[in-house]
């Protein structure tokens, strides 16, 4: 699952000179523990990309609370899979036909 997280520029930017922002980013990180993680700007945004392994839907408020509470972010989940998985999808619909 591809996990967005938007933050706001104001909550973010307080969270930097509060010295927080890196804690925040380094214990979701390691609650998370996403495949990859990928740091950017989108829509005027600071956005971070975390590509994590959703086993069931009762773990997104464990993901997305402390993004909502301490930067007022806006998420987004998206799935997505990697080459192994794909290769199988494509192999489902050979043997299907």
């Amino acid at each position: 699952m591809l996990m967005k997280v938007q933050m706001d520029t104001p909550a973010s930017n307080e969270a930097i000179r509060q010295g927080t922002l890196q804690k925040l980013m380094e214990d979701a990180l390691s609650r998370l523990r996403p495949e990859a993680a990928y740091f950017g700007s989108e829509n005027g945004c600071r956005t971070a990309y975390l590509f994590v392994d959703l086993e069931d839907p009762s773990q997104l408020p464990k993901f997305s609370e402390p993004f909502f509470m301490e930067l007022s972010a806006k998420i987004s989940y998206t799935p997505v899979m990697d080459a192994g998985d794909l290769r199988k999808g494509l192999g489902a619909l050979s043997a299907g036909a």
